[in-house]
């Protein structure tokens, strides 16, 4: 079983543009019904058992069970039959509403995410087909159940063998998605990357050390710039937003000021993602394996470079590489990034802290030099391999003496035991 998303923007009518727009705001209303019956009871069984509060109590007898999404949705379809502006709306479409909520509170009680929070006019922004009907592509149109054909702008070619599972629609600043989600029965010979490769680590290696003042420096000696695309769009950024704030609360001119400033967000994301795309897939070209960092994203975010930080985007970068390198069967595999700027990777010394300001690598110990970033790279690929001699040490066939001071040549010996990578013919 594998699976993509191909993302097409749409051409709806204006009819249809209100149909989405009645569908999304019944969808909000039905997100923050659900969130405040489960509020509301998370919030009675708070309260001291004997004392109640000045201003108010909640009135929900004690052996009430705690709303689920089962029944939530048995409610949902009772109340479909007083209210009938939720008649109008795909009752699939309306379940996975309450699907969502589900999800959120999951996330907040398996990942530590915050408590799910009401959604404002405006904010609720997409919603979801579960299943499609059959044939639902016909030429440059996309049959959605109750609302008809809808004509899109088919970018790039849907595979005859793929099958329609379901469609998103989404609305952003520069119009609307439809985002299909297509399906193979294939037994795809590698499973999922951060659970378990199964992709072998053979052939050619790459390390990658990410930056500030290059975006990406390769083990290779390649380096890639940083594009910086909200510091080169944020004067204008500035301009736009200081026009929102001079116009009046609630005006159509205020409207349009904030439409303006959607779609600048909307183009410096873009900018970003498509150069993430690019970057991955010509690391994909140079190498069989591929190793990065194991960065921590979060205390990055907190950092007094936080700006920056956010602005290249790492994360996201990782998880398309990642994505990339599972489609394209290379294998990708992170690595600790404690000390790889603090490492000689020819002798494998410690050489102590360096500043920020200092760019080149010069080891005291074997006079090794070359690029800072360039150096930690090289380091990161050291690491990976290092750890692939210890997990596939049974699998390939061959030992890897142990890591001893001084051992300049470590790298070649744990390239030599790992076999050629064998060509295999793409699945798609």
């Amino acid at each position: 079983m594998f699976a993509l998303v191909y993302e097409f923007k749409l051409k709806p009518t204006s009819t249809q543009i209100a149909t989405f727009e009645e569908w999304l705001e019944q969808c909000r209303r039905i997100y923050n019904y659900a969130l405040c019956e489960r509020k509301h009871w998370v919030n009675s069984r708070k309260c001291p058992v004997n004392a109640c509060s000045i201003k108010s109590e909640y009135i929900i007898p004690a052996d009430t069970p705690a709303p689920t999404y089962n029944s939530q949705a048995v409610a949902l379809t009772q109340a479909k039959k007083n209210i009938p502006a939720l008649k109008q709306v795909h009752s699939q479409v309306l379940q996975q509403t309450l699907r969502r909520l589900q999800l959120a509170f999951e996330g907040m009680w398996e990942n530590g995410r915050g408590f799910p929070r009401y959604k404002k006019a405006g904010r609720m922004r997409s919603f979801v087909f579960p299943s499609m009907g059959k044939e639902p592509i016909q030429g440059n149109q996309v049959k959605l159940p109750k609302i008809g054909l809808v004509k899109f702008k088919q970018s790039r070619p849907i595979p005859d063998d793929a099958i329609i599972k379901q469609a998103r629609i989404v609305r952003r600043a520069s119009g609307w998605y439809v985002q299909l989600t297509l399906r193979w029965e294939v037994d795809v010979p590698f499973g999922k990357l951060r659970a378990s490769p199964q992709i072998s680590p053979t052939g050619t290696s790459l390390g990658i050390d990410v930056g500030l003042m290059h975006f990406a420096a390769v083990s290779n000696g390649r380096t890639f710039p940083n594009p910086r695309p909200f510091k080169r769009m944020e004067s204008k950024l500035k301009s736009l937003q200081k026009k929102v704030s001079n116009k009046r609360l609630g005006s159509n001119n205020r409207a349009k000021a904030q439409a303006k400033v959607s779609r600048l967000h909307e183009r410096i994301a873009n900018t970003r993602k498509n150069y993430h795309w690019e970057l991955a897939h010509k690391l994909c070209d140079w190498a069989d394996m591929i190793f990065a960092e194991q960065l921590n994203l979060k205390g990055l975010a907190r950092g007094m470079l936080a700006k920056s930080c956010l602005d290249a985007g790492w994360g996201q970068f990782l998880s398309i590489l990642s994505q990339c390198c599972l489609k394209r069967g290379v294998y990708f595999q992170k690595v600790p990034a404690a000390g790889t700027s603090q490492t000689c990777p020819k002798c494998l010394k410690e050489t102590g802290k360096k500043k920020l300001s200092r760019r080149v690598h010069k080891c005291q110990h074997c006079g090794y030099e070359c690029d800072r970033d360039v150096a930690a790279a090289q380091v990161v690929e050291i690491r990976g391999l290092l750890t692939l001699s210890e997990v596939e040490r049974q699998a390939v066939g061959h030992t890897v003496g142990k890591l001893s001071e001084g051992k300049g040549h470590i790298l070649e010996d744990v390239k030599l035991c790992l076999p050629m990578k064998k060509e295999s013919p793409a699945l798609f």
